[in-house]
């Protein structure tokens, strides 16, 4: 639970100054210093960052009744705006759940290292 209100805050703070794949390093490195396990690593990353993206995406959706993701479902061939929130949501989250598995491996390889060298 720690994991995931981290990654959550965390993210929604600085996606407001910088880029989105910022989540990538905000997984990375809260996993790599507290994620306790290999599932908490990969699924707590993976819900936070689906939950943000999809209230972020209806906030500023729902108020201009969704034009852009129309265009943009329009675009890529799709039937519908929520189709379009849907997929974002879940590639933003699998990458994030990729970092955040990443994260984990890297510190389970440092104390490894570690423990061989000693």
């Amino acid at each position: 639970m720690m994991v995931f209100l981290v990654i959550l805050i965390v993210s929604f703070l600085l996606q407001m100054v910088l880029p989105w794949w910022i989540i990538i390093v905000i997984a990375f490195a809260t996993c790599g210093l507290i994620g306790k396990t290999a599932k908490i690593s990969l699924w707590a990353p993976f819900f936070a960052i689906l939950l943000l993206w999809t209230g972020m995406a209806l906030v500023k959706s729902i108020p201009n009744d969704h034009i852009l993701a129309k265009r943009v479902a329009e675009m890529i061939g799709v039937k519908s705006w929520y189709l379009v929130l849907t997929l974002t949501a879940i590639l933003g989250a699998f990458a994030a759940a990729v970092s955040g598995f990443c994260g984990y491996q890297f510190r389970k390889a440092l104390l490894n290292k570690n423990q061989v060298a000693n």
